[in-house]
């Protein structure tokens, strides 16, 4: 009988041949231990995509797939799957944020396809092939694993392209592919309409379809929801104004996510918080002075990169605030460089870019890179590099208001600030008279496994004494 089944089902001990499904050279279908089911409902493992990093000019990140499985197809050549890359080191999952191509699209090699979102950057997915987009698979919105197919393109020759990809090194990473099988079957639509459906609630394969090969539109989407009662559709506009008063469920996404997860992390950590008043008369005068003397138009001075300088020759002299720590081998690594962080609140969630060596930087250098980020930050284009290797993080929650806050750490950052808003304050000198002074409320949040109160006050009063003699900077600048 086993002899049988074997002949039978020949077709899977048979080499690939021109005719039979295009896919990469040929390996045996390994099995699991079933020994009595039929070969149909045996899983049947293919080998796991080769996932390879591509990186573009500029600041943008490219990444691509160079290898994919492809099926048969009824037309000349096949169709390729093009998977969700690894796009970073402990990326599981990316949301998908919008597409650049639609069904029916040509596409060229290294074209964007979409662009999605990490816990840690915004990356732009593109075309390792060269063809025509016959399905997507996901809708904005979506979150997708990492070797999940994106979306699916016709080429004119399938084994050429794939053996093409094959003769590329990258790095393999073992996982078993699984199409997304709901996308392949069921109601068709574009993605934007699905996206309409998903935010309304509504099951689109419940939606009769008016266009061509029986087609959801928008205009079948929000008839359906009209005949449910859930929104009101105007015939002269095309917004879609809400009735519904329930409570409604937000997923978390992006940043948002990442913040969950960073934020969980340090409430396991014993923070202990220092809070100074430091008067900034004189960056008051230095801020008015740059202003004055700006011939540069595209630059905007403000106190940040003057705090964000003398943080920087405070941490000279106290490194292990500059320090990152290692639980498991209980050591604190004191970094080279003062990468510090600014926490940055954008309509996409909390982010925090970092400037890169601010110790060899000048304070004008130091304001042209806070603007870059600050640009990125507000478009949701900030690359990896930009958000990762902090070494102290400054949050300003004075450019919102309140006089100080009680910041979480960044871990594995050992400290954080938290700036207030500068305002004028009543002062009283040596003969009792009141005078009006510009001050700013500071608190300090230090990982007290590492540092103890004491350094963190001479720290405290280091970085002061810069900021309310700013001359002193010039002491000690390089």
């Amino acid at each position: 009988m086993i002899a049988r089944r074997i002949w039978r089902n020949h077709r899977f001990l048979r080499p690939f041949s021109s005719s039979s499904v295009c896919a990469p050279p040929f390996r045996v279908p390994e099995y699991h231990s079933q020994s009595f089911a039929s070969p149909i409902s045996r899983p049947f493992h293919a080998p796991s995509p080769t996932l390879m990093k591509w990186s573009g000019g500029g600041v943008s990140r490219n990444w691509y797939s160079n290898e994919a499985m492809s099926i048969d197809s009824n037309a000349r050549g096949g169709f390729i799957d093009v998977p969700l890359a690894q796009t970073g080191e402990g990326i599981a999952e990316c949301e998908l944020l919008k597409w650049f191509v639609k069904e029916g699209d040509h596409v060229e090699e290294f074209q964007p396809l979409c662009e999605v979102q990490s816990d840690k950057a915004t990356i732009e997915i593109t075309s390792r092939f060269k063809g025509k987009v016959a399905l997507i698979s996901h809708a904005p919105g979506d979150i997708i694993k990492v070797g999940e197919t994106l979306v699916k393109l016709a080429v004119e020759d399938a084994q050429e392209a794939l053996q093409v990809s094959s003769d590329t090194p990258g790095t393999v990473e073992p996982s078993v592919f699984k199409p997304k099988l709901d996308s392949l079957a069921g109601a068709l639509s574009t993605p934007a309409v699905r996206n309409l459906a998903k935010d309304l609630g509504i099951d689109i394969n419940l939606v009769i379809g008016s266009g061509k090969d029986g087609r959801v539109l928008k205009e079948d989407v929000l008839r359906f929801s009209c005949q449910k009662g859930s929104v009101v559709d105007s015939v002269s506009s095309d917004n879609v104004v809400s009735t519904i008063v329930e409570d409604q469920i937000v997923p978390l996404r992006g940043f948002n996510r990442a913040m969950v997860k960073t934020m969980t992390m340090a409430t396991k950590v014993p923070h202990f918080h220092f809070v100074e008043e430091i008067n900034c008369d004189a960056l008051v005068k230095l801020k008015h002075c740059f202003k004055e003397n700006n011939a540069d138009s595209t630059v905007k001075h403000t106190f940040l990169p003057t705090l964000i300088k003398s943080l920087s020759m405070a941490l000279t002299k106290y490194p292990f605030v500059n320090g990152c720590f290692n639980e498991e081998a209980l050591e604190i690594i004191l970094k080279g460089s003062h990468n510090i962080g600014v926490a940055m609140a954008t309509e996409h969630g909390l982010v925090v870019p970092n400037i890169k060596n601010v110790q060899l930087l000048s304070l004008l250098e130091i304001t042209k890179e806070l603007s870059r980020l600050q640009h990125l930050a507000t478009n949701n284009k900030l690359s990896p590099e930009d958000v990762t290797g902090g070494t102290i993080t400054l949050s300003n929650i004075g450019a919102i208001g309140g006089k100080f806050g009680s910041p979480l750490l960044n871990l594995p950052e050992v400290a954080i600030i938290a700036l207030g808003r500068i305002e004028k304050v009543p002062k009283f000198k040596e003969d009792g008279s009141v005078y009006p002074a510009s001050a700013m409320m500071v608190n300090i949040a230090a990982d007290h496994r590492v540092l103890d109160g004491a350094t963190v006050a001479r720290f405290c009063c280091q970085w002061k004494e810069y900021i309310e003699k700013p001359e002193l900077l010039m002491l000690q600048m390089r």
